[in-house]
């Protein structure tokens, strides 16, 4: 599976941005599709994911309210649209794909974009 993402940028605060991802390859088995970010000196997070088939969406508790994760299937694309953004929503976010394995256990393949920057300035 290949990602690749689009969309970022910099924007004044309570602005907005919309990120794009669109999967490529082997993308009939992906389970859900998400997006994480990675601030400096911060742990990578989950931001947003939304699951195939049933579009079931998790947002992290920063974000509820101001971004919303949106997928067209057809394209194999997933937007997340980003409003009200803040100086703390400033860092690199990753589209993520995963594949689970069904099995004794089941296991889970991660795939990644290679990161769009998105700057919010005060």
């Amino acid at each position: 599976v290949q990602l690749v993402e689009s969309g970022g940028g910099l924007v004044q605060a309570g602005g907005s941005l919309r990120l794009s991802c669109t999967a490529s390859g082997s993308t009939y088995t992906i389970s859900s599709m998400g997006w994480y970010r990675h601030a400096p000196g911060k742990q990578r997070e989950l931001v947003a994911e939304i699951t195939s088939g049933s579009d079931l969406t998790t947002y992290a508790d920063s974000v509820r309210g101001r971004f919303t994760i949106s997928r067209a299937n057809a394209k194999n694309t997933i937007y997340l649209q980003m409003n009200s953004l803040k100086p703390e929503d400033t860092a690199v976010y990753y589209c993520n794909a995963v594949k689970l394995r069904f099995g004794i256990e089941t296991q889970r393949d991660d795939y990644w974009g290679q990161g769009t920057q998105v700057t919010v300035s005060s």
